[in-house]
């Protein structure tokens, strides 16, 4: 046990993931081969060698193997067709740049590629409501999954989770092989970055929209309010947030109201709640 939680304390302080004494099985499930390819013993020795620091690599496979990876197209429906409706009507018209839109966790990809065909959506419907563009960047704290969602190539199973035949048909080309690639003119609207929530947003620039959902439920109390703080720092006002669905505002921060619109709700930053973006992680 007290390995167990040695290691539960490396992990928060690594990526912000908190994990409850219930979740042992969770962390001997994932970190099994790990183990196995690293010669290890068990818990303790891998616990002993992270806190050492001698070895960024094993880090990175560490925070890897316990970082939840699950994601499908266009998840849960309403968010998307409210950024298409909504958000970005309202960012509409002549602007000095284009809409910037940040995919928080993004892990394999699905999520950025999703809004990057909601926006391909919008321009057909509605041609020049967003003259500038709009830019995606992407980011996960997971290298191996930022590798497949540059490439945007996906197996048939993971094509089944979410995504209509329609737009599959529309947006994907067929590489012959059970496997299909994003069309090409949708991967160039998104840039992947490898990015820890807890560490600076600076270098993400300002930012129009961010989706950050079903993420804060990983983190403590004071991260996600911090995480939130620096968000509203980044947003550009009306900058607006996306949240999952059981991942409530109210006591975590108090910069964002409510929006409720026909197909959802979504959060825009209070008038004076930015407070630039030189904000650091701790």
């Amino acid at each position: 046990m007290v390995d167990y939680e040695r290691f539960c304390r490396f992990l928060e302080q690594s990526c912000g993931i908190v994990l409850g004494p219930g979740k042992m099985y969770l962390v001997s499930s994932r970190l099994a081969p790990l183990l196995r390819e690293q010669g290890l013993s068990g818990l303790g020795e891998l616990v002993q060698r992270l806190e050492s620091g001698r070895s960024r690599a094993l880090r990175v496979a560490v925070v890897d193997a316990m970082t939840t990876n699950e994601t499908l197209w266009f998840r849960d429906g309403h968010p998307f067709e409210l950024l298409k409706e909504e958000v970005l009507e309202r960012l509409s018209g002549p602007r000095a740049g284009p809409v910037r839109i940040w995919s928080a966790a993004c892990s394999t990809g699905q999520e950025p590629y999703s809004i990057s065909m909601a926006v391909q959506e919008c321009n057909e419907k509605s041609p020049g409501r967003l003259p500038a563009g709009v830019e995606i960047i992407a980011t996960d704290i997971s290298p191996s999954v930022l590798k497949q969602a540059r490439e945007g190539i996906y197996e048939e199973l993971e094509l089944r989770r979410g995504l209509s035949p329609e737009r599959r048909q529309r947006f994907f080309r067929d590489l012959g092989d059970g496997r299909m690639q994003v069309r090409e003119d949708i991967r160039r609207r998104v840039t992947f970055r490898e990015l820890n929530l807890l560490q600076s947003y600076v270098g993400l620039g300002r930012l129009d929209v961010v989706f950050l959902r079903n993420v804060l439920i990983y983190f403590s109390h004071e991260n996600k309010s911090d995480i939130l703080r620096r968000v509203a720092q980044a947003l550009r006002p009306p900058g607006y947030l996306f949240l999952g669905g059981s991942e409530p505002m109210a006591s975590y921060s108090d910069a964002f109201e409510m929006v409720r619109c026909r197909r959802g709700v979504v959060y825009r930053l209070k008038e004076g709640a930015g407070g630039g973006i030189n904000a650091r992680g701790r």
